[in-house]
């Protein structure tokens, strides 16, 4: 029986982690009065709500600005796959940046997994941490000697790999990368409950309170859209696209990628374990336990921002995908989001240019944010 696609897909799209908190979690005021701080940071997602609650644990006084809700934009998008395992990066690495280059990108996304897992116990964060395999796998002869290669890359790297001829799915494999000691987990849960930590702990958080201009003397002076203004010695920005661009050209070496979760109910039982293949088109799973049952994940049908076409092919194509292997039995969330791509691959994190001491940045994590901003945290 052929899918009624447009039937599955006709409720308006929406996270299934913004959902499902069900206002578990405090609003945050907008900013009513002059503030100032040591740290202040432009941007509520999780780099920037992980860097507030390391700095505030280091005794500075830290203010987390956000233009709308913290966690709510590409945070509260994501797939949320806890991994080191970014596609077949690493190879591609060596082969660009050298080796040294490579191992610390490897070294502080393995860091992240755990610093991610010990904040969880050591906090008694409830957000479905769960550890899980991660595969890479290819279904074309062409990905066979990539994954080898990459294969062979990152364990001089380091990390902890396998190569497997089959997965646990009915896919036609011709080969995969199976890391283990990688994770998954609720994203919201988690970054919110950072959020009260950091607050308890003494730090500041002003919701819908948009930054609209810097400016630099022997203080950063932010100036918020509500015309108050916050002084500080030290600025991160970690609002997703830089808002700040007068210093380091980021709008020429940053462009934004789409891409679209159709949250899935199967018969079938899912196996387990997170997966992406190598090839053209990508696609990701993974699954999630919900209090209504268990969904599946599926991911991808990503292109260039604002060059997708019709917004609901690209939702049917994740569906397209998963027919053959799945029952899908209903749709209840769809969404989509949009990630920060550098030309290079590489994250931007550290400070905005070498003549800025005392300003950072963080952002082009390309679609691997959950370690990629534990790592930019650190």
């Amino acid at each position: 029986m052929k899918l009624d696609k447009s039937k599955l897909l006709a409720s308006m799209p929406k996270s299934y982690w913004i959902d499902s908190i069900n206002d578990m979690f405090p609003d945050y005021l907008p900013i009513k009065e002059d503030a100032k701080s040591d740290v202040t940071i432009v941007g509520g997602g999780i780099a920037g709500i992980t860097a507030a609650y390391l700095l505030g644990k280091e005794g500075l006084s830290v203010i987390v600005l956000e233009a709308d809700r913290i966690a709510r934009g590409t945070t509260g998008h994501t797939t949320a796959k806890i991994t080191s395992q970014h596609n077949l990066i690493y190879n591609k690495l060596v082969k660009q940046l050298g080796a040294e280059l490579a191992k610390q990108y490897a070294d502080a996304n393995e860091t992240a997994i755990k610093e991610i897992q010990k904040l969880t116990e050591a906090l008694n964060i409830d957000c479905d941490f769960i550890s899980q395999p991660a595969f890479i796998y290819t279904e074309s002869e062409d990905y066979i000697t990539p994954l080898q290669e990459e294969l062979n890359t990152v364990l001089n790297l380091g990390i902890k790999a396998d190569y497997a001829d089959a997965i646990p799915f009915p896919f036609t494999v011709k080969g995969a990368l199976r890391f283990d000691n990688q994770a998954q987990f609720h994203p919201l849960k988690y970054i919110l409950s950072l959020a009260q930590y950091f607050v308890k702990g003494g730090g500041r958080i002003f919701e819908k309170t948009r930054a609209v201009r810097l400016e630099q003397g022997d203080q950063y002076t932010i100036l918020t859209e509500q015309g108050k203004k916050v002084y500080s010695d030290v600025l991160i920005i970690a609002s997703h696209y830089p808002f700040y661009n007068k210093q380091g050209m980021y709008f020429s070496r940053i462009y934004q990628q789409r891409s679209y979760v159709a949250a899935i109910k199967i018969n079938e039982k899912y196996p387990g374990g997170m997966y992406i293949n190598a090839e053209e088109p990508v696609h990701s799973l993974r699954s999630q336990a919900t209090s209504d049952g268990e969904l599946v994940f599926i991911g991808g049908a990503q292109h260039k921002a604002g060059q997708g076409g019709n917004t609901m092919k690209n939702y049917e194509e994740l569906l397209d995908f998963a027919e053959p292997y799945f029952t899908i039995t209903s749709v209840p969330y769809h969404w989509s989001t949009q990630d920060c791509m550098t030309v290079d691959g590489l994250p931007y994190v550290g400070n905005l240019t070498p003549d800025t001491p005392n300003l950072y940045i963080t952002t082009g994590f390309g679609k691997w944010g959950m370690t990629n901003s534990m790592a930019s945290a650190m």
